[in-house]
């Protein structure tokens, strides 16, 4: 079967120039010498390094600031998690739709340079962006922040460690989130190993046998296994009530959206407000390779206007 048949056709040219790509051990490497993409230049809100105390006996975190506040006092924040399989990707990787982002719901946007897995495994991510929580939390005045208006986020493993962080903050009840935006979420280890996925499904950019290597490299063991860690697994915690209300869009292509969707069900079911956008013909991260296409313009407008709704923003 033509496996770009289903594409969306203004999708089509950038999946037709993707390489053949399967994220391993010795590709690894490749991945994480991706360089990061220009800096939109001002007026737009310039991006900031700073570094913040990490957790219990760990190092400390790198994080990205990005004001589009303009000053104002009690501004609502984003704490963003960036992709990259839980084993690549880095906070820089692609700040300018991030500045648009702040700029555009006048919130304060820290993204948090989490360690990677395998050389720090479940939870040492987790407990990065658990830190980075607990300083946003801590230096709300001094921000200009409302901690009653903090959402987190992110795309692909992002939104894996964003889903991840809004349980064990629920679990842990010390720090209050309005709101999740989960970007075609890495949620599920047995995709692609236990529960096999439809072909035409995780075709491009990310597929099953990379699915299978950056989940192990996170848990340690071999994805899809009886058990895994505590809170390891969005899709495995059995519990999902009290969760804060989530934005979920994933694209009908992507080898996530079945779990994607399983996961909106179940918080549905929990009594968690969700919205799911599922784009037909868009595979996995389509909206970063194909920036202009009338598909990826829709999915960003929804996310934003859902940002801006968890946000509390009119």
């Amino acid at each position: 079967a033509d496996r770009f048949a289903l594409i969306d056709h203004e999708l089509l040219d950038a999946a037709r120039a993707l390489p053949d790509f399967t994220v391993t051990a010795q590709s690894l490497p490749l991945v994480r010498a991706r360089p990061p993409l220009p800096i939109a230049p001002s007026p737009a809100p310039q991006p900031q390094f700073r570094t913040i105390p990490g957790p219990k006996g760990a190092p400390d975190v790198r994080i990205m600031v990005i004001d589009g506040t303009g000053g104002k006092p009690d501004s609502p924040a984003y704490l963003h998690m960036h992709g990259g399989g839980f084993v690549g990707g880095r906070v820089d990787q692609h700040p300018a739709p991030f500045q648009a982002l702040a700029a555009a719901c006048g919130c304060l946007i820290v993204s948090v340079d989490y360690r990677l897995a395998p050389e720090a495994r479940f939870p040492g991510a987790l407990e990065d962006n658990y830190a980075a929580l607990r300083w946003l939390h801590g230096h709300a005045a001094e921000l200009g922040i409302d901690p009653k208006r903090i959402a987190i986020g992110g795309e692909s493993a992002g939104g894996g460690h964003a889903a991840m962080l809004a349980i064990a903050a629920r679990d842990r009840g010390e720090f209050p989130i309005a709101f999740q935006v989960l970007i075609y979420p890495m949620l599920d280890d047995r995709t692609g190993s236990a529960v096999s996925t439809p072909p035409h499904v995780g075709r491009f950019v990310w597929n099953a046998a990379s699915n299978r290597f950056g989940w192990s490299a996170l848990l340690g063991q071999a994805p899809g296994l009886k058990t895994v860690p505590a809170g390891s697994v969005p899709a495995r915690v059995e519990n999902l009530a009290g969760l804060p209300p989530a934005f979920i869009a994933v694209g009908g292509l992507d080898l996530f959206v079945g779990e994607d969707i399983a996961y909106a069900g179940r918080l549905n079911a929990a009594g968690v407000p969700v919205e799911l956008l599922v784009v037909p013909g868009a595979y996995h991260a389509f909206d970063a390779l194909a920036p202009n296409a009338r598909v990826t313009k829709q999915f960003r407008a929804a996310s934003v206007a859902a940002l801006k709704r968890g946000l509390g923003v009119v």
